[in-house]
């Protein structure tokens, strides 16, 4: 069982299914910490094994992009490939 706020982070979006989307804030609530989201986008950009933890499923509240370490075309790509639709930097299913 995940014990720090990193290990539950990390835990959270290893369970977020191909094709759906969490936003930074849900997360950080889903790990018992509402307003950490920012410290949640540190941990995505930090991720240190993007496939098992697919941080490109991490979205801004707005359904913006947000960011992605390996860089915003990259982050659309995936999320494409998921059957998401972006326009103007943001989902639509």
């Amino acid at each position: 069982m995940p014990k720090t706020f990193r290990e539950k982070v990390y835990h959270i979006v290893s369970q977020i299914p191909k094709g759906e989307v969490l936003s930074y804030k849900e997360v950080a609530e889903l790990a018992g910490s509402p307003r950490a989201y920012r410290a949640v986008g540190n941990l995505m950009h930090n991720n240190p094994n993007p496939s098992h933890v697919p941080c490109h499923r991490v979205i801004a509240s707005n359904y913006g992009l947000g960011g992605f370490a390996y860089g915003t075309a990259a982050k659309i790509k995936k999320l494409k490939a998921e059957g998401w639709k972006i326009k103007d930097h943001k989902l639509n299913k």
